[in-house]
């Protein structure tokens, strides 16, 4: 009786450690840098491919190397979640204008494997086998090996892949498909700078200075885009509210004018931390515009009596400088709309407030001349 118990706990305790052993078997990641890639049709030498592991919270790990003289080779390696995976190079560390490789096979389906041009944030903006990247053909392929995919592609590039690598994981059971191979918003993404000398890879944070970005065009947006003009619209059109119109006029351009000198001192700052070199026209519109704020204020200090025969001089220039000011400000503010790649929302949203602002000047007019 003693044996037979003795036999049982040394079974029971045999068989936790082997159900212990594969619980934590279960839990390692099925691929690592340290082992062997299990792909056999690669159309070139994976013992020359360096690795890294380039996204630990998603066990993504990237193989690459020069496996030609202007042929750059990589295998992206990540678990099969029933959803698509992508790895994308950019200028500047964002996902808006950079180029990505999406591959993806669908449970029971064929594996795919596409190019995008990530022109913006809207699906219209991301477009199927477009991109910068220069790939091989034949080279892109997706397999399915032990619960994990390999996404393989060759890049023809004289110099060196772009640094500033991106990771996108799919939402899942969203695959694009024919004939558009719409691609969905991803799930999670991470943004990364890729040293191909030492793989050595670390995390670029959210886009700097987008706070200030933001509060930059906002303020101008406002200032110049909107309240300047409002309140040549109550100049022009409610007169008859005198001295209310006065009043109010005075209001809307101070507090517009005020708006756009904290924005156009942004737009200074964020120039001098970011070393832009690509927005001096912007600059340039957004200091015309500020000196002409700056007149008008001026102006209104040196207002002459409406009995004065000087009146009708300054009349004629605080209005024409207040409207080429408009003008400069409206084109300055889609102009910085364009440059900062804020996307169409801010396009769509600021166009639809310059068209009611329009059509609401172009009804006061006609009805000023009706009246006349």
């Amino acid at each position: 009786m003693k044996v037979s118990s003795s036999s049982f706990i040394f079974r029971f305790v045999v068989l936790h450690l082997l159900t212990l052993s594969a619980i934590v078997s279960a839990q390692q990641p099925s691929d690592s840098c340290s082992s062997t890639l299990p792909l056999n049709d690669l159309s070139f030498n994976a013992s020359l491919l360096q690795c890294a592991e380039v996204w630990s919270l998603q066990n993504y790990i990237l193989r690459y190397s020069r496996t030609d003289a202007n042929t750059w080779s990589f295998v992206l390696s990540a678990p099969d979640s029933n959803s698509f995976i992508a790895i994308g190079f950019s200028t500047n560390g964002q996902m808006i204008g950079s180029s990505a490789v999406v591959g993806w096979i669908p449970s029971g389906g064929r594996g795919e494997v596409k190019q995008y041009f990530l022109g913006g944030k809207t699906p219209d903006q991301v477009v199927v086998d477009q991109g910068e990247l220069t790939i091989v053909n034949g080279s892109m392929k997706i397999e399915s090996v032990s619960s994990r995919l390999y996404l393989s592609f060759q890049l023809t590039t004289a110099e060196q892949p772009r640094t500033q690598v991106l990771y996108a994981l799919g939402r899942a059971g969203a695959f694009p498909s024919s004939p558009d191979y719409s691609l969905t918003e991803h799930r999670t993404m991470i943004s990364t700078s890729l040293n191909y000398i030492t793989a050595v890879q670390r995390v670029v944070k959210a886009k700097p200075h987008s706070r200030l970005r933001k509060t930059h065009g906002l303020l101008n947006m406002f200032g110049w885009g909107i309240f300047i003009v409002i309140g040549s619209l109550v100049a022009r059109h409610l007169k008859r509210w005198d001295p209310m119109w006065f009043y109010a006029h005075t209001a809307l351009q101070t507090t517009g004018f005020l708006l756009g000198l904290t924005g156009v001192i942004c737009g200074l700052v964020l120039e001098n931390r970011t070393k832009a070199s690509t927005v001096s026209t912007h600059k340039g519109l957004g200091i015309t515009i500020l000196v002409m704020g700056c007149l008008q204020v001026m102006a209104l200090l040196a207002r002459p009596d409406k009995q004065s025969k000087y009146r009708r001089y300054w009349n004629w220039y605080h209005h024409n400088v207040g409207r080429i000011l408009i003008i400069l400000a409206i084109a300055n503010v889609f102009y910085g709309i364009h440059l900062g790649k804020a996307g169409s929302a801010w396009n769509g949203g600021y166009g639809f407030v310059v068209a009611v602002l329009f059509l609401v000047a172009v009804g006061l007019e006609v009805r000023k001349f009706m009246q006349k």
